[in-house]
């Protein structure tokens, strides 16, 4: 049974020898550097008396993403006074109330607050929306934006139903096939956007009215999941196009993002919890051990990029931090004592034995970082 039922939840670095000080330690370490450290250490940073927010250190902006994972670590972690920082500066400056991007959140901002798009990006939403229902059933709702129930059911009604009855612009989802967009009004999707063990948990608290759509949000990502991960080396591309195949159309923005590259590594991970936490298993759950075999060792992890049916590509690896975690991450998937358990705890063991990454690029492996760090220790938990 999973944890959603049991109520307990693996913790992996204690399955493969390490000591509950020893894992109470790394993960406390973890925590002052990455909000507390120094200006070239930490993510995360106060601003004024009441706000605070999480900095793309190599692109020195706020994003949605960072912005709600670290809402996400605030609550599992129980730093209610971070959390209310991060979300009243999302609210304050990233929260659009009017135009097409009513009820969605900018994904880009100055670190000033300034906006540099008006457009959202739905991983972000559907991290600010569990994260706030957590805060609920942790700490109680408070009044305004703090009446985090209210607002997490806000994020979801405007993800689903915006286009219709007069409200204009685009949904986060497809209505028809229940798969997350990209972006609001986009023909592909991310397999990296994924969550089934969110929509599982917004079938319980979404609006009532709301509530068959996410339950069957959750089947459809477990069954998309199952046929974008390769059959054999368990990459999923970036992009993909609906029936689980590359999205290899050239962007505007910027290429192709066809192959297993920095948005696609999250999927392992992601895999990873939802069998934690629900053990509803599509076929899906044998992914991230296949990718673990097909990287064979973390440094092979990091030599190049791929595409998913595992060609190399010259091309050079951003985040090898952030594959480790994620990847490491994906041993929830795998049962203790089973066939592929010593893979998987080779792989939590090369991960334990990693610091949090320096430097400019720190940001998008740090925050993936922390998430394996507290989904392996047993501390990444449903708040009902």
């Amino acid at each position: 049974m999973a944890a959603f039922e049991t109520k307990e939840y693996r913790n992996i670095f204690a399955e493969i020898g390490k000591s509950q000080e020893e894992i109470d330690k790394k993960i406390k370490d973890a925590v002052n550097v990455f909000f507390f450290g120094s200006e070239e250490e930490r993510i995360y940073h106060p601003a004024g008396e009441d706000m605070g927010y999480l900095e793309d250190t190599g692109n020195h902006d706020a994003r949605t993403e960072g912005m709600s994972y670290g809402m996400m670590m605030c609550v599992q972690l129980n730093m209610k006074e971070e959390f209310d920082r991060i979300w009243k500066w999302s609210k304050t400056y990233m929260f659009m109330d009017n135009g097409w991007g009513e009820g969605y959140f900018a994904w880009s901002c100055a670190l000033n607050g300034d906006r540099n798009a008006n457009g959202p990006a739905p991983d972000g939403e559907e991290f600010y929306a569990m994260a706030l229902f957590f805060a609920s059933h942790r700490w109680g709702d408070g009044e305004g934006i703090f009446n985090y129930s209210q607002e997490a059911r806000n994020i979801l009604s405007a993800c689903i139903h915006k286009g219709e009855e007069g409200r204009i612009g685009h949904p986060m989802w497809n209505r028809e096939n229940k798969q997350i967009l990209f972006v609001p009004g986009s023909p592909f999707t991310d397999p990296s956007y994924h969550l089934p063990h969110f929509y599982e948990l917004f079938a319980l608290w979404a609006n009532e009215e709301d509530r068959e759509f996410w339950k069957e949000a959750a089947q459809a990502s477990r069954e998309y999941l199952a046929k974008a991960c390769h059959p054999v080396t368990g990459m999923n591309p970036e992009y993909g196009n609906f029936d689980g195949s590359p999205m290899s159309e050239e962007l505007p923005w910027g290429g192709k993002h066809d192959k297993f590259y920095s948005d696609a590594y999250r999927t392992a991970a992601n895999i990873g919890l939802d069998a934690l936490w629900f053990g509803k298993d599509a076929g899906h759950y044998a992914a991230p051990v296949r990718l673990m075999k097909f990287l064979r060792t973390d440094l092979e992890a990091a030599r190049c990029v791929y595409e998913v049916d595992g060609t190399p590509v010259e091309m050079t690896v951003l985040h090898p931090l952030g594959l480790l975690a994620t990847t490491a991450q994906g041993a929830l998937a795998a049962e203790k004592g089973s066939a592929d358990w010593e893979v998987a705890k080779q792989w939590v063991e090369w991960f334990w034995n990693q610091p949090l990454r320096e430097g400019d690029r720190r940001y998008y492996d740090n925050c993936l970082y922390m998430f394996a760090i507290l989904a392996l220790s047993g501390n990444y938990r449903i708040y009902e």
